[in-house]
């Protein structure tokens, strides 16, 4: 099996790719982090993996293009694409610079395109592979504070849907959307509810892909959020309000 993985460097693409290794897999590791990519791949062929490293930022079109072109080379066929890698921060619109923003918007949605798009022809030429592309609960729920980071997913889930529809059926799309995954990008997060492990997710992760299913959201909590989200909104934009009122007062009594 052959696999291309970006944000390979931590959290659920360096896990995802320990669970494919122990398959015995061809794997692709891709991050901007050159030296834990290393140590990664060092873990991925203990556990049986043939391993090549790329040390791309998945915004820079040209590099990932030739990251991918070079990983072609070397394989006869591209079986699984996970396009992992993603900045999640909050907006802080109050500062009033849009830079992370933009920056979430660039990495979460551009990176998908510039890691997915350039393997179609070899999976229309072979007539068959799967895409994985990691969004998020955030696809159905916009927290308040989080607009471009839920901005980024929705845009993510429709991209996945229309390369669905588009695609051939013998080539697979999954939208895998988690909840709060322990990660590097998790950790400094306060209020983390339904908490799962990066390595049982990653295994749930590996189990909906063997399953090719369409979309996956987990944990199963999620799915109960999803389907009331409108009164998580009504609550946690509630909470936002009285976050900035209490900043108005604050001002109008100095």
């Amino acid at each position: 099996m052959n696999i291309f993985i970006t944000g390979a460097s931590s959290g659920i693409g360096e896990y995802v790719a320990y669970e494919y290794s122990k398959r015995g897999a061809t794997i692709a590791l891709c991050a901007r982090r050159k030296e834990k990519l290393e140590n990664i791949a060092k873990k991925c062929e203990s556990l049986g993996a043939k391993i090549y490293t790329y040390s791309v930022d998945v915004t820079d079109q040209h590099s990932t293009k030739e990251s991918i072109e070079d990983f072609l080379s070397k394989v006869s066929t591209i079986d699984l694409v996970f396009a992992n890698a993603g900045l999640g921060l909050l907006d802080f619109v109050e500062k009033g610079d849009p830079t992370v923003m933009n920056d979430m918007i660039n990495t979460n949605v551009i990176g998908v395109n510039n890691t997915v798009v350039p393997f179609i022809p070899k999976m229309l030429e072979q007539y068959s592979g799967h895409i994985a592309v990691v969004g998020s609960v955030a696809s159905y729920v916009a927290w308040p504070g989080s607009g471009a980071y839920a901005g980024s997913k929705w845009a993510v889930r429709a991209l996945t849907g229309s390369l669905r529809n588009s695609l051939p059926k013998q080539i697979s799309v999954t939208l895998i959307c988690p909840g709060f995954v322990k990660s590097e990008m998790t950790d400094p997060v306060e209020f983390k509810p339904f908490l799962i492990g990066t390595e049982k997710a990653a295994k749930k992760i590996v189990r909906a892909l063997d399953k090719k299913r369409k979309v996956f959201i987990f944990p199963w909590q999620w799915n109960v959020v999803v389907a009331f989200r409108k009164l998580i909104y009504l609550i946690m934009g509630r909470e936002f309000q009285k976050k900035h009122d209490n900043y108005r007062l604050k001002k109008q009594s100095n």
